[in-house]
């Protein structure tokens, strides 16, 4: 697994109903019932290429979601077709492609070097390795862990958050809107790869553009 795979997808040409977060790439497609979703889903599972890809199909009533990959970096140049045939599938469907609800949520558990103790949070979640350093949920409910390693020169400060990654394009409007509902930020100095906020009780959590944003700023990669 390398950069590579991420960046050209990044850089392609018809991928744009796609936001790449850190579960690779993403798209919600809305449609007018769960009836259209379903068969909007069967149709994209048909798609040369879905089948035995890993790919990850989410069904709700007006929406079909669909995960490329389970990881970042597993995304390969093969996935930029892939992209493109999906998208086109959903339009032939009259599907429409929805980048503002496109997310993810991510718990941050943040240790030094000696410390790391990713064995025991896959163990009690019942999660899966999709790197060495993360843990995914098998049925694709909950959220991915991941183990952020400190440098032993860094202060130790919080022990775990929350990362919320969106497109690049929708990350103002998260923002003003976790501030009017009370939140502060506390750190901007790596904007726009990701901004820190915190409740009024201190609790962190990190709204990141990255690495959708990647084309519009070069990001420092960590939260």
């Amino acid at each position: 697994m390398s950069e590579q795979g991420w960046h050209e997808f990044l850089a392609a040409e018809g991928v744009e109903d796609w936001v790449v977060l850190h579960g690779g790439a993403t798209a919600v497609f809305g449609v007018r019932s769960l009836r259209e979703s379903v068969r909007l889903a069967e149709a994209v599972a048909g798609t040369p290429g879905v089948q035995g890809s890993g790919a990850m199909l989410t069904l709700a009533d007006t929406r079909l979601t669909v995960r490329l990959t389970r990881d970042l970096w597993q995304l390969e140049k093969r996935h930029i077709e892939l992209a493109r045939a999906v998208s086109e599938v959903a339009r032939s469907h009259g599907a429409v492609p929805d980048r503002a609800s496109v997310q993810e949520v991510q718990l941050a558990i943040a240790a030094k070097p000696d410390a790391i103790d990713l064995g025991f949070w896959r163990a009690v979640l019942g999660y899966l390795p999709a790197s060495d350093d993360n843990a995914i949920d098998p049925l694709g409910y909950g959220s991915t862990v991941w183990m952020q390693e400190l440098d032993d020169n860094k202060p130790f400060r919080h022990a775990m958050h929350v990362d919320v990654s969106v497109a690049h394009e929708h990350v103002s409007a998260r923002l003003e809107a976790a501030l009017a509902a009370g939140g502060r930020i506390v750190d901007e100095s790596h904007a726009p790869s990701h901004w820190t906020l915190s409740d009024r009780a201190g609790n962190r959590v990190c709204i990141c553009a990255w690495p959708d944003g990647l084309m519009q700023s070069p990001p420092d990669g960590t939260c």
